[in-house]
């Protein structure tokens, strides 16, 4: 069993810079699979970003290429999401989830494991 657990979130004005963490327990992430997701209000849980279990291979979804960046450090069992640049738009829960298997994917639906979320409000 893995249990995530989120931080860094918060309130920034556009154009602001966050950085989210991801800690984990229970069993190390060098062989899990890591992504980032997002979820505004009434809207669908979205995908924002994915790293591969040794960090080697990186995609994030159009709209942060650019000004988000997910990078690992296995050694501390803990995932990152930098953020820049941020928009209004950008404002959500941010989950970090984790699936024990090295194929990179974006659909939620495959991640076992899930954070409680942090809220990222960005103000315009």
């Amino acid at each position: 069993q893995v249990q995530l657990v989120e931080s860094g979130g918060g309130l920034v004005q556009a154009g602001g810079s966050l950085r989210l963490s991801c800690a984990a327990s229970g069993r190390t992430l060098s062989s899990y699979t890591l992504g980032w997701f997002r979820q505004a209000p009434g809207k669908e849980r979205e995908f924002v970003a994915v790293i591969s279990w040794s960090g080697g291979s990186t995609y994030h979804t159009d709209s942060v290429k650019g000004r988000f960046t997910i990078s690992r450090d296995n050694a501390k069992n803990t995932v990152y999401l930098q953020m820049n640049s941020l928009k209004p738009e950008d404002t959500a829960v941010y989950y970090c989830a984790a699936k024990q298997s090295p194929v990179v994917v974006t659909d939620p639906l495959l991640y076992n494991y899930w954070g409680q979320g942090t809220q990222v409000t960005v103000s315009s």
